[in-house]
């Protein structure tokens, strides 16, 4: 099968559980892939597994360089053959959450100038949305504009409400996760920004995490927050990351959070595409643990970061149900 995208790292019938769609009946082996100007070509078997992978060295340095031969891919502890690799600064689709409680409002100017530091530094076709949320979530763009490029759009989005009320921080990553999926990019990412707390969702911490793990998107998560507040729940922003082979910051002050931005805007430019057809055969409700190394004569230690691991469709998690608005500040 072959399909192509503009803003497509690998364009596949994907399941929302994990990075691929697994299907027995397709036995055809991937037959080639390469970059013609600025669309990416895939061939590929529907029965591929796809992560991102970041790799870094043993000072936390971002390793470029790397080829096939450097990586080795575990499916629940079984080595697997590496079918596709390749290391393209490629589009993406990306959701910016902010929280707008009342904790927020002292660092509000700096979470927007970090946000939109992130956009300068991303790749110029990327898609970006901004979901905003307090107790209330909102898309912060208008309904006739779901994604954009644009400074000036990012920067009413983000502006649109002022910091006030409670946090409903689940529900507003099960509203961005939904979102995702409209995007044409198959890279898909979210970038929260909150001090991880939540006290006003439908959605309770174990259903959530369910979304995350059922997800394709690779989460970010920035921690801000006093010592004093008492909404702060670092381990939930924690283990949103490690789920989705993102990273959590907790920066010391809000105004370091520009920096922030900065580093996961190369993160995600400079992250490799590992592919590979699971050597044993699928059940479906089963969960699969992955774990990809890597190593290089001359790099040292190497890390890297990807999915902890996958679902089968039959678990998958429901999706956000409730009704999102958009801010009306246009």
């Amino acid at each position: 099968m072959t399909l192509t995208s503009k803003c497509s790292l690998v364009c596949i019938l994907a399941f929302a559980a994990s990075f691929s769609f697994f299907d027995p009946a397709f036995s055809q082996k991937m037959a080639s892939a390469q970059s013609e100007s600025s669309d990416y070509i895939l061939r590929v078997n529907a029965n591929l597994v796809i992560l991102s992978a970041t790799v870094a060295d043993h000072h936390n340095a971002l390793v470029s360089g790397l080829k096939k031969e450097n990586f080795q891919i575990y499916e629940d502890r079984v080595l697997q053959t590496t079918e596709h690799f390749s290391h393209e600064d490629i589009p993406v689709t990306v959701g910016l959450v902010i929280d707008n409680s009342g904790s927020m409002g002292p660092k509000r100017s700096d979470v927007i100038a970090a946000a939109l530091s992130f956009a300068g530094s991303s790749n110029p076709r990327d898609q970006m949305f901004v979901v905003n949320f307090n107790e209330h979530v909102s898309y912060g763009l208008p309904p006739a504009t779901p994604f954009t490029g644009r400074q000036d759009q990012l920067q009413r989005a983000l502006a649109t409400i002022q910091t006030a009320g409670e946090t409903a921080l689940y529900d507003a990553i099960a509203t961005a996760i939904d979102h995702l999926k409209q995007g044409k990019c198959d890279k898909k990412v979210l970038i929260v920004i909150s001090d991880g707390g939540d006290n006003a969702s439908k959605y309770n911490l174990t259903q959530i995490t369910a979304i995350v793990k059922a997800s394709d998107a690779i989460i970010y998560t920035i921690g801000i927050y006093d010592d004093q507040d008492s909404d702060q729940n670092p381990s939930v922003l924690k283990r949103f990351a490690k789920e989705t082979g993102g990273e959590a910051f907790f920066p010391t002050s809000s105004t370091e959070t520009a920096s922030i931005c900065d580093k996961i805007a190369q993160d995600i430019r400079n992250q490799y595409t590992l592919a590979y057809v699971p050597s044993t055969a699928q059940v479906g409700g089963a969960y699969r643990s992955v774990e990809v190394k890597a190593n290089s004569p001359g790099h040292g230690r190497l890390t890297v970061r990807t999915r902890t691991g996958y679902f089968m469709p039959s678990t998958l998690a429901p999706t956000a149900s409730r009704l999102v608005g958009h801010d009306s500040y246009y």
